[in-house]
């Protein structure tokens, strides 16, 4: 008896929920649950992103008005709002990302009269964000020779030369397994990438989209780079196992696979390093992702055809290449 009292308990909030929602009455907050509750399947860092949302409109004003009282300019006077709080244009275009497709399942499904969201962010708030840009050739000089030869992170050198020679996501590399190498036919073949997640779990998951599946040249700076690499991997009594996967070419002091964060924090204890012996010799912001966009970059300088670097990028859009590019060699005849 006391299970279906709490049967008939459970059905009828899952009936008011139903009828809610289809009212309209549910909190832009509830809306956003309902809708992320569909996405079943998403990457480790696509949840990550979705949580980050949900923390900033959960404490949100805005995210406790219901869904039928939300109009366009309310839409629009929050993204000033939060802009004007401090919140970066990527910041706003992540919200919107995931505010604006609930609010079209929730018009799709008639339950408001239009999507509040569906207007252009740039029309209302300012795009402030800050160019990437690839390392020029001086200050890529002076900071792989500083790395080469300081006592601390020379160890570094030849993951570094790796990353900047090959142009791999971080992930990659870090997914990178001795049956990856082929030294014969000096290539390097990218179908997969490691990932860990905050709980100190462990997993493999395919390339960030079906064109990151990839044989990347194996020339002969990167040939000796991966080479001493190997040599110096540390061994351990029982390789580390992942996903099915084993024999990855980096590991940390414990033995487990090296992960994104790992390259960061060297390449941030690194410059923290340089800046404090070389205050008067400043160097821009650097990261795995500025060595990929530098590699990037260089190749399209150099002239080579944007179909060819768009498969060594492991990217399926030839516009998405074209936008990471700076054309320095067009600006010089400007």
């Amino acid at each position: 008896l006391r299970r279906q009292r709490q049967m008939c308990i459970r059905d009828r909030r899952s009936l008011e929920d139903g009828l809610d929602y289809a009212g309209g009455e549910i909190t832009v907050y509830e809306l956003l649950q309902r809708y992320l509750s569909l996405k079943c399947g998403v990457r480790y860092n696509t949840k990550v992103g979705y949580g980050f949302v949900m923390n900033i409109v959960q404490k949100e004003p805005f995210g406790a008005r219901k869904i039928r009282d939300i109009k366009v300019s309310d839409a629009q006077r929050w993204m000033i709002k939060l802009q004007k709080e401090g919140k970066g244009y990527s910041t706003l275009t992540s919200i919107r990302g995931v505010v604006k497709p609930a609010f079209q399942m929730a018009y799709n499904e008639e339950v408001v009269r239009r999507n509040p969201f569906d207007f252009k962010l740039t029309d209302v708030v300012v795009n402030d964000t800050v160019p990437r840009a690839a390392l020029t050739e001086e200050h890529l000089g002076i900071w792989m020779n500083f790395i080469e030869k300081d006592n601390t992170y020379c160890k570094y050198y030849d993951e570094f030369v790796v990353l900047l020679e090959t142009g791999m996501r971080v992930s990659e590399f870090c997914g990178l397994t001795r049956k990856d190498l082929d030294f014969k036919n000096r290539r390097i073949r990218v179908d997969h990438q490691l990932i860990r997640e905050r709980g100190e779990k462990y997993y493999v998951e395919e390339t960030k989209t079906s064109s990151g599946r990839r044989f990347l040249p194996m020339n002969e700076t990167v040939y000796a780079s991966l080479e001493k690499m190997l040599e110096r991997r540390p061994t351990v009594k029982a390789e580390p196992m992942v996903d099915g996967y084993s024999g990855f070419i980096m590991l940390d002091k414990n033995g487990n696979p090296k992960v994104a964060l790992h390259i960061e924090n060297e390449m941030r204890w690194a410059m923290k390093k340089y800046k404090k012996l070389h205050p008067d010799s400043p160097l821009p912001h650097i990261t795995p992702h500025v060595f990929r966009h530098t590699f990037c970059t260089n190749y399209a300088n150099d002239g080579m055809d944007i179909k060819n670097l768009q498969y060594l990028m492991g990217r399926s859009d030839a516009g998405v290449t074209l936008n990471a590019v700076s054309y320095t060699h067009l600006r010089a005849h400007e």
